[in-house]
């Protein structure tokens, strides 16, 4: 894989099997192994054991949350990620899945997902990987999928809809937006335009306040990222048919 600025990324998989030898915290079993390598400048040693904190960046316009929602998501597939790099000489990362056997492609195609549905979503996220995901999942469950980076945006795009008689059935609204408006006035305004607008708030901590009381804040619903499919679709087809 080429890059904009000359480099070469590097990605090879291989199957692997896990010993009771390995340091690795995961079981003994069958993994699949990504290994992603570059030709970077590397990563200084005191900043490897905070790479995959929340926020922690040396971008001036990085939200910090890029490795963290990485690590996060492969935790939640029980798979684990580790990396080496050195001043100089690149980074590789090394991502480990559990090997899934017995299933073909045929029999995966062949299972009706049971949280299918059709309407029209607005999902508002100022992380562009985490719109590009809710969309792609939304659509492959049968939704139409609009999306915003900001509250401002996604205000906008109801409001325009509403007014041309192709209201949205459900938005899905991240709780926080740096800078920006997030879930907690985006719904606030909403209601003023729609008092009968249907609203799932997101956000990677589930014991945030308005996550655990949702229903105050005036949203139906509320899910946890990463998204899993079932989840996701289980929590729009029910919020749309209520």
């Amino acid at each position: 894989m080429q890059c904009r600025r000359g480099g070469i990324i590097r990605i090879r998989t291989e199957n692997v099997i896990l010993t009771a030898r390995d340091t690795l915290p995961l079981p003994k079993g069958k993994y699949i192994r990504i290994l992603l390598s570059d030709e970077g400048v590397g990563i200084p040693e005191e900043h490897l054991k905070k790479i995959f904190d929340p926020y922690f960046t040396t971008k001036k316009k990085g939200s910090g949350l890029g490795l963290a929602t990485t690590y996060s998501v492969i935790r939640k597939h029980d798979g684990h990620i580790t990396l080496e790099s050195k001043p100089g000489a690149g980074t590789t990362f090394f991502i480990y899945l559990p090997a899934l056997c017995g299933i073909s492609v045929e029999q995966e195609q062949a299972q009706e997902h049971p949280y299918t549905g059709k309407g029209k979503v607005l999902v508002m996220d100022d992380e562009e990987n985490v719109r590009d995901i809710a969309g792609e999942m939304l659509k492959h469950l049968g939704y139409e999928v609009v999306c915003a980076a900001e509250g401002e945006a996604a205000l906008t795009l109801y409001k325009d809809a509403l007014e041309a008689g192709m209201p949205f059935d459900l938005v899905i609204t991240d709780l926080t937006v740096p800078g920006g408006m997030g879930g907690k006035e985006l719904i606030r305004r909403l209601y003023e335009i729609d008092p009968e607008v249907k609203a799932v708030v997101s956000s990677g901590y589930s014991n945030d306040p308005v996550m655990a009381h949702y229903t105050t804040y005036g949203f139906s619903r509320m899910v946890v990222k990463p998204y899993k499919l079932e989840e996701l679709g289980k929590t729009v087809r029910e919020v749309i048919s209520t």
